[in-house]
């Protein structure tokens, strides 16, 4: 599907194409939209924005779960010129100040659900407007869900040029405050068309459903620019995403591409109900956000028969840039390269490494941010002309797959001798009593030390031996040195949004 610089425009095409009424693109319980809904409702929502005097790059923040107000909302955004900005609806109460203030919004779209963290910050800034979806909201707010019931079906796009920022995401960081992540309209372009249509073979038949949010660089392009790209039906989950939900979506809708995180493949694997659930209709599996560990693929492929294609991508690339193919998935990596991106391994001097050397992974194409808004020393930083640096450790062996050990700043030095976490994690999450495991440098006795963190397996116990048999299991097939020294039981990780490790966390709360 061809498409103008304006990104809402993507719906007019199936429009004109007469798919209008037979061309789904969003499912969800007892919601079901035609793109012709879509396009409907996107324009009155434009229209009503516009009378409220938003237009050109007028920021707008949405707090909004993945209902059909998200995509009615920010392409009808778009589509007066104005740029819409997806927050985290699971922030800090301050934290949406900060976002309003940061990006001097005009307006702010809230689920009515989420009023009552967000609704003190909005009402504490006079100049904000506040339009309240799902839900009635308080005296002087505007009804989104009234918008999108009437009004005008017909919205000329504003005229951008494929550099005119599009929208807005909040990078969440590992410390301090999200940065604002600037993205061009031609930038979901390019992910449609170099990662969603060559390495997953997207098409109208395809059912795809995502446990990460829309709010989400990974989350968007799942669950709203692939399936609006190539006509495919959309499954969305308001709330957790927790395993017997995602459990459920897959035997209700039958999707045909699976989009997860690891956390949450491992936490399907381990429900009670995962061998009854029918994974036939899924014809790949699609992990980002961090590192798939290989146990849990060889775990997944065994029950499902299913292929988990694991990539790297971040929200200043927006989406995949080094992914696995199908039929080619070597576990353990992040593939190769995305046609159409360039990844480099350099050393801390900007050197290229040598294959088998590990350096921070340098990588280049289309999608790339414009900046970081409010950020310009941290935008110097990261971005180095056409290349960004993103503070991913890999190398790269000699097929030209990358192997993950780490962000440069979790590499740990014990004895003089550089180690990486997650050769130690994988290697841990293959003993039968692990069921996840994050690893940490900590200081022991004034001396740097390995600390595994783990959640034990169902039925696993901690007592006895299980601290010197785990030892001893790392030291069997890595390194002698590559052990943990120290070793904790968790019930859970602190984790970001998107079920990431915080292992900066972990390291705070070390003993």
């Amino acid at each position: 599907m061809q498409t103008g610089p304006n990104v809402s425009t993507l719906i007019d095409g199936w429009v004109e194409a007469g798919r209008a009424d037979d061309a789904i693109f969003i499912t969800a319980d007892d919601v079901t939209w035609s793109a012709g809904r879509l396009h409907a409702t996107m324009n009155r929502v434009a229209a009503r924005l516009r009378d409220l005097g938003l237009g050109r790059e007028d920021r707008i923040v949405l707090v909004l779960d993945d209902t059909a107000a998200f995509p009615a909302v920010l392409l009808g955004a778009m589509r007066i010129g104005a740029v819409p900005v997806p927050v985290n609806f699971l922030a800090r109460s301050d934290d949406f100040g900060y976002f309003l203030d940061d990006s001097y919004a005009r307006a702010a779209v809230v689920d009515s659900v989420f009023l009552e963290s967000v609704g003190p910050q909005v009402a504490g800034r006079p100049d904000v407007m506040l339009i309240v979806a799902n839900g009635p909201g308080p005296e002087g707010s505007h009804s989104l869900d009234d918008w999108m019931e009437e009004g005008t079906d017909q919205v000329e796009p504003v005229d951008t040029h494929p550099d005119d920022i599009a929208f807005w995401l909040y990078s969440s960081g590992s410390t301090g405050r999200p940065k604002g992540v600037v993205h061009r309209h031609a930038d979901i372009a390019a992910t449609c068309r170099l990662y969603a249509e060559p390495v997953l073979g997207i098409g109208p038949e395809d059912v795809v459903f995502s446990s990460t949010k829309m709010f989400h660089a990974y989350g968007l392009g799942n669950n709203l620019s692939f399936p609006m790209w190539f006509g495919s039906t959309s499954v969305y989950l308001t709330g957790r995403p927790t395993p017997d939900r995602l459990l459920e979506r897959v035997r209700t809708y039958h999707p045909t591409l699976y989009f997860s995180v690891p956390a949450l493949y491992n936490a399907v694997l381990a429900h009670p109900e995962f061998d009854q659930t029918d994974w036939s209709s899924v014809r790949l599996g699609i992990s980002a956000a961090e590192p798939l560990p290989p146990e849990i693929w060889r775990r997944f492929h065994e029950r499902t028969g299913v292929e988990i294609l694991d990539g790297v991508g971040s929200t200043e690339m927006l989406h995949i840039y080094c992914s696995n193919r199908a039929d080619q998935v070597r576990p353990g990596t992040s593939g190769t390269p995305v046609d159409g991106y360039e990844l480099e391994v350099r050393d801390p001097d900007g050197h290229l490494c040598s294959p088998g050397e590990a350096g921070e992974m340098y990588v280049r194409g289309p999608s790339a941010l414009s900046m970081y808004w409010h950020q310009y020393d941290r935008s110097k930083e990261k971005i180095r002309g056409d290349w960004f640096l993103t503070g991913d450790r890999y190398r790269v062996d000699d097929d030209g797959y990358f192997w993950y050990e780490g962000r440069v700043d979790d590499m740990m030095k014990v004895g003089g001798l550089w180690v990486s976490p997650i050769e130690i994690e994988n290697r841990l999450m293959e003993h039968p009593s692990v069921r996840e495991a994050a690893v940490v440098a900590v200081e022991v006795e004034h001396l740097s030390r390995i600390k595994a963190v783990i959640i034990l397996a169902d039925g696993a116990s901690d007592q006895g031996g299980l601290v010197p048999e785990l030892q001893e299991w790392c030291k069997s097939a890595l390194q002698r040195y590559q052990f943990p020294h120290v070793v904790e039981y968790v019930e859970d990780f602190p984790r970001t949004a998107t079920g990431k490790i915080q292992r900066f966390k972990l390291r705070e709360t070390a003993h």
